[in-house]
């Protein structure tokens, strides 16, 4: 039988970095993972480059449904102190949009430098290690049989993340141990997640795949995001919908503005003076993407007619469609392709200061298997350190 001090179970952002922490502060420490190398799902973020925080993290962009639960960790762990982190290790960054802050180079960096900071705590991590068995002693102690080796601690951190992207090696094993203790897990589900499309909507749109406009989006309870929408082949993506269906629920639908930024009558009328004679729709091509304006004809959103034959009422029913186009998606993609997931752990049972379990003592839940989803843009990886390392803290205090 192994001793360490504390296990943790996951080599992903949180788990990776809570053990980094925690050794560092003179514990020992076993990580372990299904997987074959550590921090996949970092290597394939950010397109390759890892969107390791943003600038602009702030309690309202995360959903929980204790909303208040995330404020302690990311204040007493920010974006400024990852950024620090990153910094010192001398990886370029660089500001992509709305905050978001991308490596130059490699995720692959990411993954380094948590290597690194996990060697300075002198962790251990062992891969391909399946949990065949977890039991509490009477002594308060956890036994874990993995395959080829027993091994007990007084402090067990799960760090498994949610269901997204399975192809990743992701499993509920931390909602499963969440209910062997008797903690309740907040429903789960895909997020910043593709929306797929019912036909004939599909069979239309379809043609656009490849095709992104910038957008507003907005849910039926009232949230809005502002960025780009991008037609595929099996419905709509891009960073607007991604953000949008944490708050979509299904039968539910979503009403997107297509023209944010051009007062779409001002624009009308003003191409009414100057080319009366002009069609509709090719009006129109001037301020979107000609192949959209096509379909949304074939769609019967867009009156084949030219500007002067448009009457005032036709010309509102038209502005109206536009700017307030609503679409009830049939579904996600799921999590195959979905970024993280929304629900977990109930944080009722965790304090928020050091992430352990209530009523089970020795043990914390942190990053994605808990109820606290971040926005895309950095967000969720930001939850991660700032969970990670509030609870690296508590586990060396004991």
């Amino acid at each position: 039988m192994e001793k360490f001090d504390v296990v943790v179970v996951g080599a992903g952002a949180a788990g990776l970095f809570c053990a980094a922490q925690a050794g560092q502060l003179g514990l020992s420490i076993l990580v372990v993972d299904n997987g074959k190398k550590v921090g996949r799902k970092i290597l394939m973020s950010g397109g390759g480059r890892c969107n390791f925080t943003n600038l602009y993290i702030e309690p309202a962009a995360y959903l929980s449904q204790n909303p208040h639960f995330c404020k302690s960790a990311l204040a007493r762990y920010t974006q400024w102190d990852f950024i620090d982190l990153v910094n010192k290790y001398k990886i370029n960054w660089h500001e992509k949009t709305l905050g978001q802050l991308f490596c130059d180079d490699s995720a692959q960096q990411i993954v380094d430098l948590l290597i690194a900071e996990c060697e300075l705590g002198k962790v251990t991590i062992r891969l391909r290690s399946e949990i065949i068995d977890l039991q509490k002693s009477v002594t308060g102690e956890y036994l874990l049989k993995l395959n080829g080796v027993d091994v007990s601690t007084r402090k067990l951190v799960i760090a498994s993340g949610g269901l997204s992207m399975p192809g990743l090696g992701a499993t509920p094993f931390g909602y499963k141990v969440a209910e062997q203790f008797g903690l309740s897990v907040r429903p789960v589900s895909a997020a910043l997640v593709p929306f797929t499309l019912h036909k004939p909507l599909l069979e239309t749109l379809q043609q656009l795949s490849g095709i992104a406009v910038p957008i507003t989006i907005d849910a039926v309870e009232g949230t809005r995001f502002k960025e780009s929408m991008l037609f595929t082949h099996r419905g709509l993506s891009g960073p607007a919908v991604l953000q949008i269906s944490s708050y979509w629920r299904p039968g539910q639908a979503v009403t997107i503005n297509l023209s944010p930024d051009t007062d779409l009558n001002d624009f009308i009328d003003a191409q009414r003076r100057e080319h009366p004679n002009l069609s509709l729709k090719n009006s129109l091509a001037r301020v979107l993407p000609k192949r959209l304006v096509d379909n949304l004809v074939e769609l019967t959103l867009i009156p084949e007619l030219t500007l002067k034959q448009l009457t005032p009422r036709q010309q509102q029913q038209v502005v109206e469609q536009l700017t307030a186009w609503q679409i009830y998606p049939n579904g996600t993609e799921g999590y195959r392709t979905a970024e993280v997931t929304l629900g977990g752990i109930d944080t009722q049972h965790l304090s928020s200061q050091t992430f352990e379990a209530r009523e089970v003592p020795g043990l914390y839940f942190i990053g994605e298997v808990v109820d606290v989803t971040g926005w895309l843009g950095g967000y969720n990886f930001q939850w991660a350190w700032s969970s990670a390392w509030a609870c690296a803290q508590s586990l060396a205090k004991k």
